[in-house]
């Protein structure tokens, strides 16, 4: 075929990525029946199909497995090539893709943007909030540039960089302010709220809670950190959030913040991104202005964070 285009391959991506010619257009910014018009003209001039069209979804024929593996691997060089170009520049200009998972996103996003457009007026910022394992997926497939993630990750083809270290608190009902706080022992036997599977944060709760894995179906889960915080003040349970959550999750809720006894559960935030990135230079100097947003944060959060802490400089680069 001689007219391929990557305007196409692209729109092959958002139709696999989406399942629905619709969602897929408003992802690409164009009307559905040019989506539609444009994949058909793409498979009669390669002579063969690339979706099997059902009354209710679509799905990829084998060619079209074949096709969009390919598909990607090009758009993904293409890709590499633009981050290329703005790596020559020595500068931070132009679009950067930054992933951010749900309990950090909105308590730090606020004031690492707005720290970012005004120390970098060219940098056009893109931010993509979903939990840790889709980050991982889509920082390895090219369609991030960075993830701010809870860590360690561990996964070999990535650098991670350490920001800060925050602790966990424990909300229950208000009423039970002043009382004596859990100990893991204790609190794994009360009726405890956590986020739905797939948030990191679930994970570290578990583990601090040592909830036997034969228990995880007794507790309740939540889909934010906020439906939790107002199930506690419903007298539903208890729950654990990090302390950069608690002014904006706690200031309309009727329950009571206690710290726990030290080691006091605690997560590390840092940096992910491809060590194969020729953005290195300019995704440390990223680093650097999210260090500070959760700085001024700290600052903001006043007495409420007392124990807000730096994590030891980290940086984990390959050779």
């Amino acid at each position: 075929m001689k007219n391929l285009t990557l305007r196409q391959l692209r729109y092959v991506e958002a139709l696999v990525r989406h399942s629905h010619f619709g969602r897929a257009a408003d992802a690409c910014a164009i009307s559905q029946p040019a989506l539609s018009m444009q994949i058909k003209e793409l498979e009669e001039g390669l002579g063969l199909a690339l979706f099997e069209r059902g009354a209710r979804q679509i799905r990829l024929t084998s060619f079209g497995t074949e096709f969009a593996t390919r598909a990607r691997d090009i758009l993904r060089a293409v890709e590499a090539l633009g981050d290329l170009a703005q790596a020559w520049q020595d500068q931070l200009v132009g679009p950067l893709r930054i992933g951010v998972i749900p309990t950090v996103a909105p308590y730090l996003l606020p004031t690492l943007i707005g720290n970012l457009a005004r120390s970098h007026e060219g940098l056009d910022i893109h931010v993509r909030e979903t939990v840790t394992p889709r980050l991982i997926q889509e920082l390895i497939d090219g369609r991030l540039d960075t993830a701010i993630v809870a860590l360690p990750v561990s996964e070999p083809s990535f650098n991670e960089v350490a920001l800060f270290t925050e602790s966990f608190v424990l909300v229950r009902p208000s009423e039970e302010e002043g009382k004596p706080v859990p100990n893991r022992e204790m609190l794994s036997e009360m009726r405890l709220l956590l986020l739905e599977e797939g948030h990191c944060f679930r994970d570290q709760a578990l583990a601090f809670c040592n909830v036997p894995s034969l228990r995880t179906r007794e507790l309740l889960d939540g889909s934010s950190l906020s439906t939790l915080v107002q199930m506690v003040g419903a007298g539903i349970g208890v729950t654990l959030i990090p302390e950069m959550a608690v002014p904006m999750e706690t200031r309309s809720a009727q329950v009571s913040i206690a710290r726990f006894a030290d080691p006091q559960p605690s997560r590390t935030i840092g940096m992910i991104w491809r060590k194969t990135s020729p953005l290195v230079k300019q995704l440390l100097e990223i680093s650097k202005v999210v260090r500070d947003a959760a700085d001024l944060l700290r600052g903001r959060c006043g007495q409420q964070l007392p124990d807000f802490q730096h994590a030891p400089a980290a940086v984990h680069l390959s050779p």
